[in-house]
């Protein structure tokens, strides 16, 4: 991961401490998000992502993404532990309302600021700050509805048949998931670790047991197992090989035999 770092530094008497700082990732280009669960989550160039290295959930980038880094005093943004543990991996689409406003306004800073004033940086510095703080609140606000208006029994079985008909698409993930059901992905690793799982742990299990399937019905081997793995979104014959052993203690191919 190449990384960019500047930092907004609030009046103070007296030099902030690390600890004292949130950060907000903004990706530079195509990325790849990796949560603490070790789920992988695309990102698009422009989208942010709020950080907290002080915390263990904070996610973490792909090595080959590039991500511009603010430092901002937590006292700015004004917010109670419990906040900022909610924050702590949330994103926000930097292509569509107040995302793409607010980072609109920190490229600007990165990277046009030998184009304006000191004092021309000074106040878009601070128009930015108020403006990540309104984001900052109706994200919270967002996941606050989210919580209250959708009963979880409900919600977890609406998201499951999501999944359970989209299997077969490579490209399902956590970030396409909440966005289908329209709710953060944040939200949708809390509801799944209520079940005790991850989405990717649950999205893995499920496609495992419809390769297993397909393979029990196919013992002449008429089919290639590479074929039966591509068809439900496993992309890699390896890797698909490697996480079959370790949910069923055999190989593809020597389960197929047996059947």
């Amino acid at each position: 991961m190449t990384t960019m770092s500047w930092h907004i530094q609030a009046v103070s008497p007296m030099p902030l401490r690390d600890e004292e700082f949130f950060h907000l990732a903004r990706a530079v280009d195509d990325s790849m998000m990796i949560t603490s669960d070790g789920d992988e989550i695309p990102l698009k160039a422009s989208d942010l992502v709020f950080c907290d290295p002080g915390r263990s959930r904070t996610p973490r980038f792909a090595d080959d993404g590039r991500v511009a880094v603010l430092r901002l005093p937590r006292r700015l943004l004004e917010l109670s532990e419990a906040d900022c543990d909610r924050l702590t991996g949330m994103i926000s689409e930097g292509g569509d309302g107040l995302g793409a406003l607010v980072s609109s306004c920190l490229a600007e800073l990165t990277t046009g600021v030998q184009d304006h004033s000191p004092e021309t940086i000074h106040r878009l510095t601070r128009t930015t700050v108020d403006l990540l703080v309104v984001l900052v609140m109706e994200l919270l606000q967002t996941e606050r509805e989210e919580l209250s208006t959708v009963a979880h029994s409900e919600l977890i079985a609406q998201i499951q048949n999501y999944i359970e008909k989209h299997l077969t698409d490579p490209d399902l993930s956590p970030y396409s998931i909440a966005r289908a059901n329209h709710i953060s992905v944040r939200y949708l690793h809390k509801i799944f670790q209520h079940e005790g799982i991850t989405v990717g742990q649950w999205l893995r299990q499920r496609r495992l047991e419809s390769c297993r399937h397909d393979l029990r019905r196919t013992p002449n081997r008429r089919i290639a197992v590479s074929a039966v793995a591509n068809r439900w979104g496993f992309v890699s014959a390896s890797h698909f090989s490697r996480v079959f052993r370790e949910e069923y203690g055999m190989s593809p191919s020597e389960w197929q035999a047996l059947s």
